[in-house]
């Protein structure tokens, strides 16, 4: 969960105002217990660099990436990037035919570089604050 609210609170903070980072994150709501569960339940990937976790991603069994996720010490050095090469092979593997994912203002650069498509701007309200972010799918038939 550090990596998580290390990468809102730091690295999106460019893109989203305090009161929006404050909703995103919510540290005080989340339950570690929880947290854990629900990475298990996805297909989970960390990604160390020099024996550190630097970053995280998942992928459902449908496609959809819930969080990819790099620790902002970690920033510029392809793990995000590797993260996703992981999440690709698990869809390709598994026969799928897309990838999607909501995905925020800061991320959507790096999406875009990597073959996803915007579908939709979205304007999630998560404790009655809206933030912005895009539903996005790559085609994984035409790649």
């Amino acid at each position: 969960m550090a990596i998580f609210l290390a990468a809102v609170t730091d690295t999106a903070a460019a893109d989203y105002s305090p009161e929006q980072i404050q909703a995103w994150a919510r540290p005080e709501t989340r339950e570690l217990s929880t947290w854990h569960a629900a990475m298990h339940a996805r297909n989970s990937y960390v990604a160390i660099v020099d024996g550190e976790p630097a970053g995280f991603s998942d992928v459902d069994r449908f496609g959809y990436i819930d969080m990819m996720f790099v620790d902002p010490r970690f920033l510029g050095l392809g793990v995000a990037r590797q993260l996703l090469a992981h999440v690709e092979a698990y869809a390709r593997a598994g026969r799928l035919t897309e990838l999607t994912a909501n995905v925020s203002i800061t991320a959507r650069p790096f999406f875009e570089r990597y073959g996803f498509t915007v579908e939709a701007k979205q304007h999630p309200v998560m404790i009655g604050v809206q933030l912005t972010n895009y539903a996005m799918k790559k085609n994984l038939l035409s790649n």
